[in-house]
């Protein structure tokens, strides 16, 4: 998750000690969890991982996909490389939109979980996207038709509601 702010917010006061962290609660999800953030700053320009390497940190960065996780003993053959901007289905990568792409890590964060076509088009589209539910639709509709007639079970429409990724259906 990443959070932004004007650049005329003052940022907190370091806490004390040795961690240096913000904590946010997130109360919107069916089960409350407590994320943990750490914000690094550098110098424009700079490479963080030079940086890090010259300093003798050793960060691990983790994308903690359960699609990419097992589910009854097998896993998802779905694949979401955030950094690269790549999705693979049963190896092959798919050809997607930039938006095509966003639903679909959205859809794939959070297996099971149901957003509603207004949450997916406030967060994928943006708050200023002017448009309705339908345009979730067309762009589902497309998703489908991409992962095939053996996959496509596995973005579920929940009627009246929107949408979920089962990584465990095909």
């Amino acid at each position: 998750m990443t959070v932004t702010t004007p650049a005329t917010v003052p940022l907190p006061a370091p806490v004390s000690g040795s961690a240096r962290h913000l904590r946010l609660v997130r109360e919107d999800a069916e089960d409350a969890r407590e994320f943990v953030g750490y914000l690094v700053l550098l110098p424009a320009g700079a490479d963080p991982t030079e940086l890090f390497a010259r300093n003798g940190i050793r960060p691990e960065a983790r994308v903690l996909a359960p699609a990419e996780g097992e589910e009854d003993g097998a896993p998802d053959p779905l694949r979401i490389d955030p950094e690269r901007r790549v999705a693979e289905l049963d190896g092959r990568e798919l050809d997607l939109t930039y938006l095509e792409f966003e639903l679909l890590a959205q859809l794939v964060g959070n297996p099971h979980r149901v957003y509603s076509r207004e949450y997916l088009v406030a967060h994928v589209w943006g708050y200023g996207h002017i448009g309705d539910g339908r345009t979730v639709d067309v762009h589902i509709a497309r998703l489908r038709r991409k992962f095939g007639a053996r996959h496509r079970g596995r973005i579920v429409t929940v009627r009246r509601v929107g949408y979920k990724y089962v990584p465990g259906v095909d």
